[in-house]
Protein backbone atom coordinates (compact mmCIF):
# COMPACT_ATOMS: atom_id res chain seq x y z
CA UNK A 1 0.00 0.00 0.00
CA UNK A 2 2.72 2.44 0.96
CA UNK A 3 2.99 5.11 3.60
CA UNK A 4 3.97 8.75 3.93
CA UNK A 5 5.49 10.29 7.03
CA UNK A 6 5.60 14.05 7.50
CA UNK A 7 8.01 15.77 9.85
CA UNK A 8 9.53 19.18 10.44
CA UNK A 9 6.61 21.02 11.92
CA UNK A 10 6.91 23.07 15.07
CA UNK A 11 6.13 26.27 16.89
CA UNK A 12 7.78 29.35 15.41
CA UNK A 13 7.38 33.09 15.43
CA UNK A 14 6.11 35.35 12.71
CA UNK A 15 8.62 35.71 9.87
CA UNK A 16 10.40 32.43 10.67
CA UNK A 17 10.96 29.53 8.29
CA UNK A 18 10.35 25.80 8.45
CA UNK A 19 11.14 22.90 6.16
CA UNK A 20 8.63 20.09 6.12
CA UNK A 21 9.62 16.62 4.97
CA UNK A 22 7.48 13.88 3.46
CA UNK A 23 9.24 10.52 3.52
CA UNK A 24 7.79 7.74 1.42
CA UNK A 25 7.92 4.02 2.06
CA UNK A 26 6.51 1.33 -0.19
CA UNK A 27 5.97 3.90 -2.96
CA UNK A 28 8.57 5.69 -5.09
CA UNK A 29 7.70 9.38 -4.85
CA UNK A 30 9.15 10.35 -8.23
CA UNK A 31 6.49 8.25 -9.96
CA UNK A 32 3.62 10.24 -8.42
CA UNK A 33 2.45 13.76 -7.97
CA UNK A 34 3.25 14.76 -4.39
CA UNK A 35 0.83 17.28 -2.99
CA UNK A 36 0.92 19.32 0.20
CA UNK A 37 -2.26 20.41 1.93
CA UNK A 38 -3.03 22.11 5.19
CA UNK A 39 -5.98 22.13 7.51
CA UNK A 40 -6.65 24.58 10.30
CA UNK A 41 -9.15 23.79 13.08
CA UNK A 42 -12.70 24.22 11.84
CA UNK A 43 -11.63 24.77 8.25
CA UNK A 44 -11.56 22.61 5.14
CA UNK A 45 -8.38 21.02 3.87
CA UNK A 46 -6.62 23.55 1.62
CA UNK A 47 -4.21 22.92 -1.25
CA UNK A 48 -0.73 24.38 -0.68
CA UNK A 49 1.63 23.00 -3.31
CA UNK A 50 2.41 20.03 -5.55
CA UNK A 51 5.31 18.68 -7.56
CA UNK A 52 4.99 16.32 -10.50
CA UNK A 53 6.63 12.93 -10.64
CA UNK A 54 9.20 14.13 -13.13
CA UNK A 55 9.89 17.19 -11.02
CA UNK A 56 9.38 19.37 -14.06
CA UNK A 57 6.16 20.92 -12.83
CA UNK A 58 5.24 22.63 -9.61
CA UNK A 59 2.06 24.40 -8.63
CA UNK A 60 1.27 26.52 -5.60
CA UNK A 61 -1.88 27.65 -3.90
CA UNK A 62 -2.86 31.30 -4.12
CA UNK A 63 -2.08 31.99 -0.48
CA UNK A 64 1.56 30.95 -0.91
CA UNK A 65 2.57 34.16 -2.70
CA UNK A 66 6.11 33.02 -3.41
CA UNK A 67 6.91 32.04 0.18
CA UNK A 68 7.04 28.25 -0.24
CA UNK A 69 9.38 26.13 -2.36
CA UNK A 70 9.05 22.48 -3.29
CA UNK A 71 11.91 20.05 -3.73
CA UNK A 72 12.55 16.33 -3.70
CA UNK A 73 15.50 14.06 -2.92
CA UNK A 74 14.97 10.90 -4.92
CA UNK A 75 17.84 9.08 -3.20
CA UNK A 76 16.01 9.54 0.10
CA UNK A 77 12.55 9.11 -1.44
CA UNK A 78 11.59 12.30 0.36
CA UNK A 79 9.81 15.47 -0.70
CA UNK A 80 10.23 18.83 1.00
CA UNK A 81 8.22 21.97 1.46
CA UNK A 82 10.38 24.94 2.42
CA UNK A 83 8.22 27.61 4.02
CA UNK A 84 9.48 31.14 4.65
CA UNK A 85 8.06 34.36 6.06
CA UNK A 86 5.46 32.45 8.06
CA UNK A 87 2.48 34.23 9.52
CA UNK A 88 -0.13 33.18 12.11
CA UNK A 89 -2.48 32.47 9.20
CA UNK A 90 -0.16 29.59 8.26
CA UNK A 91 -0.96 27.80 11.51
CA UNK A 92 -2.40 24.40 10.57
CA UNK A 93 -1.68 20.71 10.26
CA UNK A 94 0.23 20.08 7.05
CA UNK A 95 -0.23 16.85 5.11
CA UNK A 96 1.50 15.33 2.11
CA UNK A 97 -0.28 13.00 -0.27
CA UNK A 98 0.20 11.08 -3.53
CA UNK A 99 -1.84 10.94 -6.70
CA UNK A 100 -1.30 9.29 -10.06
CA UNK A 101 -2.06 12.18 -12.39
CA UNK A 102 -0.92 15.79 -12.66
CA UNK A 103 -4.06 17.46 -11.34
CA UNK A 104 -2.45 19.05 -8.33
CA UNK A 105 -5.13 21.08 -6.56
CA UNK A 106 -8.21 18.93 -5.99
CA UNK A 107 -8.19 16.89 -2.80
CA UNK A 108 -10.00 14.09 -4.59
CA UNK A 109 -7.63 11.79 -6.44
CA UNK A 110 -4.97 11.71 -3.73
CA UNK A 111 -5.02 8.15 -2.50
CA UNK A 112 -2.26 7.99 0.13
CA UNK A 113 -2.02 10.55 2.94
CA UNK A 114 0.43 11.07 5.75
CA UNK A 115 -0.65 11.66 9.33
CA UNK A 116 0.27 15.35 9.24
CA UNK A 117 2.69 17.62 11.03
CA UNK A 118 1.61 20.61 13.08
CA UNK A 119 2.81 24.12 12.31
CA UNK A 120 2.07 26.89 14.78
CA UNK A 121 3.09 30.49 14.13
CA UNK A 122 2.79 33.10 16.85
CA UNK A 123 3.39 36.82 17.09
Amino acid sequence: QGQLLESGGGSVQIGDSLRLSCAGSGRTLNTYTVGWFRQAPGKEREFAAAISGSGDFTYYGDFVKGRFTLSRDDAKNTAYLQMTNLTPEDTATYFCALRESWRPAPVTGYFIWGQGTQVSVSF
